[in-house]
């Protein structure tokens, strides 16, 4: 929580009231972990400053030094959750970045690993989105198809390169998505069935690479 929030510090430091970074960076914590929080539990609509400045333990002065509104807040959560998922997908390691079939199995694994570790954050911009203002509704929906453009560039290179077999690449990259997501929104399912993240990944994998027909490496 503290990293992604010593991020979102120093991506929001001109709009930021509060110049000591240790300082900044752990209210930045205790705020977006009673949003998440909150969030989870009424509605992110439905949560109110006055909520947040309780459940966090700060004034309501003590918000507005951190931003000035709760649709500025929003922008912030939901731009680290863009950022995470480009930092993390959008560099693959350069001994699979040639090889469309190990690049698609690092995609789903990276992933679901990343919403592991980020998974209220996720959970958050999944489940709320449909409530946020138009403009942030834009930029939850612009993130996850960054995601799947990723996924689609990645068949369509298969593709060409005769590794995989797919008719309609946007409708299968589309497909992929929501299996990746599973992992996240419904969590208590794998639990309760006691299904590890490792078994999931690997499920998740074999089943994707057996939809787009993929050649088993020479």
């Amino acid at each position: 929580m503290e990293a992604l929030c010593q991020r979102i510090f120093e991506r929001h430091r001109d709009a930021i009231r509060v110049r000591k970074p240790h300082v900044a960076v752990a209210n930045l914590a205790r705020i977006v972990e009673a949003t998440l929080k909150l969030s989870n539990r009424q509605g992110f609509h439905a949560t109110s400053l006055r909520d947040l400045a309780e459940a966090s333990g700060l004034s309501m002065g003590g918000l507005y030094a951190y931003f000035p509104n709760k649709t500025t807040l929003l922008a912030m959560i939901l731009g680290e959750v863009a950022h995470a998922a480009q930092e993390a997908l959008g560099a693959p390691p350069a001994a699979i970045a040639g090889d469309p079939r190990r690049h698609l199995a690092w995609l789903i694994e990276s992933h679901i690993r990343l919403t592991e570790v980020m998974q209220p954050w996720f959970v958050f911009a999944f489940m709320e989105a449909k409530s946020f203002p138009a403009a942030e509704r834009r930029q939850a929906i612009d993130s996850e198809a960054a995601t799947e453009t990723m996924i689609a560039e990645v068949l369509r290179r298969g593709t060409a390169d005769g590794v995989f077999s797919i008719a309609d690449i946007d409708l299968v990259a589309a497909l992929i998505k929501p299996l990746l997501q599973e992992w996240y929104v419904k969590r208590a399912k794998y639990r309760k069935r006691g299904t590890s993240i490792e078994t999931y990944i690997a499920a998740t994998t074999d089943f994707i690479m057996a939809a787009v027909r993929a050649r088993p490496p020479s």
